[in-house]
């Protein structure tokens, strides 16, 4: 009987200890800004170094599964294979600049009743298996800050809509249309276009991604108490 005890001590004291080593694994799911966000100066890459000055790289696995172009509805279409497929614990969404640049440039984005739709399933389809979800808002077309982007009015209706799935749906919101607007009005006095935090008006520079990297810790923290 004492040895059955001890054995059962030592299993249930090993189950404990694998349990706590156990890495969050989370999915960055999103466009081409989240496909760069895995190169060697990307955001997601950025977030892992942050996490490692915390000493909590044992704590988490950072994966990045963004495709350039992609809309709202491509997300929904390939959630199967590169996200569910994976077993996360938690998606962080980052999309819908596509969804309203290329509507006004090429004709091909999305019209908002149906980024609203769409945006909704990927949601509700992650949390049906129990996936903690965080949604990012779109952060810039154009950095100027008087707002004189063209794209301005849409980028926030469809950053509005984000906010307003977030709160129905109980999820975390990272807010990076307000960050980036902030930012630029305390750092962006020549009314740049772009160069703040953007290459080319979109697409993260180095500061870009080193800003993005820490709103996203922000939203890490809950998840370092499980």
């Amino acid at each position: 009987m004492k040895s059955i005890l001890i054995a059962l001590t030592a299993t249930i004291i090993l189950s404990s200890f694998v349990h706590m080593q156990k890495k969050q694994r989370i999915i960055f799911f999103g466009d081409s800004i989240t496909q760069a966000g895995v190169q060697p100066t990307g955001y997601i890459t950025k977030l892992m170094e942050l996490i490692k000055q915390k000493g909590q790289e044992n704590n988490y696995e950072l994966i990045g599964a963004g495709i350039g172009g992609n809309k709202v509805y491509d997300l929904y279409l390939r959630m199967d294979e590169d996200v569910l497929s994976k077993n996360p614990d938690m998606v962080i969404i980052w999309v819908g600049v596509n969804d309203v640049w290329h509507k006004r440039t090429y004709g091909t984005g999305t019209d908002p009743d149906k980024f609203e739709k769409f945006y909704t399933a990927v949601v509700k389809k992650l949390q049906q298996k129990n996936i903690k979800v965080a949604i990012c808002t779109p952060a810039a077309i154009g950095e100027k800050t008087d707002f004189s982007n063209e794209l301005d009015g849409d980028l926030n209706k469809y950053s509005s809509i984000i906010r307003s799935i977030a709160q129905k749906n109980n999820c975390g919101l990272i807010d990076l249309r307000q960050s980036f607007l902030q930012y630029n009005l305390a750092n962006n006095k020549e009314n740049k276009e772009m160069g703040i935090l953007t290459t080319d008006r979109v697409h993260l520079n180095e500061k870009g991604n080193e800003f993005v990297a820490e709103q996203m810790l922000k939203t890490l923290a809950p998840t370092s108490a499980n």
